[in-house]
Order: structure tokens, then C-alpha cells, then sequence
């Protein structure tokens, strides 16, 4: 199976999360997608354990990274 056509091919979420981090901070982050996990005391591995098992909010992060300007 090819993974021609989709632009998080060979990326980790850890490496969008770390990425979104770095460039929005968690404030910034958490004004754009307002979840628990980036508002109350955030950091990479809670937000990876929510967004692992919370389909929509993976979506909601991985549709940021892909629009976000860099």
C-alpha cells in the first residue's frame, strides 16, 4: 500500500505535537484547539496519550499541522 498522497506520511504525531508546541506554544495551541489536555498543566506525553485515543481531536491537530504557515 502507498502512502503517495498523504502529507503525514513518515511523521509521528509526537513530531506534529513538538512542531504545533514549538511554534504556537500550549497557549496558542490551546486557543486553536481547546482541549484539556493542552490547557491544564500540558505536556508531550499527556497530549499524546488524549490525542492516541480520541480520533476527532487527532484529526483536529493533525488538520492544523497540515495548515499551518511555517
Amino acid at each position: 500500500m502507498t502512502q503517495a498522497n498523504n502529507p503525514l506520511h513518515g511523521i509521528t504525531l509526537e513530531q506534529i505535537v513538538t512542531r504545533l508546541v514549538d511554534h504556537y506554544g500550549w497557549d496558542g495551541l490551546a486557543q486553536r484547539i481547546p482541549v484539556r489536555c493542552f490547557k491544564h498543566d500540558p505536556s508531550i506525553k499527556s497530549s499524546l496519550r488524549f490525542l492516541r485515543t480520541t480520533p476527532w481531536a487527532r484529526t483536529e491537530v493533525e488538520n492544523l499541522f497540515l495548515n499551518t504557515r511555517w
